[in-house]
């Protein structure tokens, strides 16, 4: 029961981070020692990077690693931190109504209490309709309602990175799609890949809800997002893109036998490292 109320509390408190004066930051990470980090330095919650999971286990984004791998790690990362996890569930691993349900019993006993779900159907290829969507995200919350955990439900539509539409019409579907997966029961929308700044003002004055934006070239800054009023600014896998650029970087180097100060003079020690993991 203890559990079950600071799981309850968590998802109260990281929906109230969405509601703030300041965007919400979120550097995804994908395991608990990046979730301690972020802890350490104050971060309010942490966020996973569905791809930056998979990729870390050695499978390609898009539902290819086993559910159970990722709700291993999820475990992990939640038992790490005391501060509220959300995780990118994608479209939840699931074909149908009841196995998404399932799936979403089983996420929530990981202590999560956020969730990225997509539209885009990974078996298919296509988006779910609307209606289907709506549907999903019902389900979602039925489920997290009989288990008496508030899941905070970040509705992502793949309108942009998948849609066919010219772009007034694409603009307009997806504020369709944000207005329909709120009033289902959705607590933020996330159209990943939307980046212009006026379609961006336009959205989240329309919604009038929690929008939630990613981190890619060509988005505008932190200060115009804020002006915007855009909720939360998410880096997907791009976090761990800058990671694996800095040891791609001194990887180069060493293969030329340099770099090595950048080793020996690390400011980041072993007890910094260990004192991340061994905090609880």
């Amino acid at each position: 029961m203890e559990n079950k109320v600071s799981q309850k509390s968590k998802a109260e408190a990281f929906k109230a981070l969405h509601h703030g004066e300041k965007m919400l930051v979120l550097p995804n990470i994908w395991d608990p020692l990046g979730a301690a980090l972020l802890e350490t330095l104050g971060y309010p919650a942490v966020a996973t990077a569905s791809a930056s999971v998979a990729l870390t286990h050695g499978y390609d984004d898009g539902e290819r690693i086993p559910l159970q791998d990722v709700l291993k790690q999820l475990t992990q990362i939640v038992n790490g931190v005391s501060v509220p996890v959300t995780a990118d569930f994608e479209s939840g691993y699931a074909d149908s109504e009841q196995q998404l349900e399932r799936n979403i019993e089983l996420l929530l006993q990981t202590g999560i209490v956020g969730i990225n779900l997509e539209d885009y159907d990974k078996k298919s290829g296509v988006l779910f309709s609307a209606e289907m969507q709506c549907k999903r995200i019902k389900a979602v919350m039925g489920t997290a309602d009989a288990m008496k955990v508030p899941l905070f439900i970040n509705a992502r539509t793949d309108l942009y990175m998948r849609g066919k539409q010219d772009q007034k019409q694409k603009l307009l579907d997806t504020e369709n799609r944000g207005k329909a997966y709120i009033d289902a029961g959705a607590d933020c929308f996330f159209p990943v890949a939307m980046k212009n700044k006026v379609e961006l003002a336009y959205l989240v004055s329309s919604l009038k809800c929690a929008v939630n934006v990613i981190a890619i070239q060509g988005i505008p800054d932190f200060e115009t997002l804020q002006e915007i009023g855009v909720a939360r600014l998410s880096l997907g896998p791009g976090f761990l893109k800058v990671a694996i650029k800095a040891m791609k970087g001194l990887a180069q180097k060493l293969k030329n036998y340099e770099g090595l100060d950048e080793v020996t003079n690390n400011e980041v020690s072993s007890e910094f490292l260990k004192k991340l993991v061994n905090r609880t």
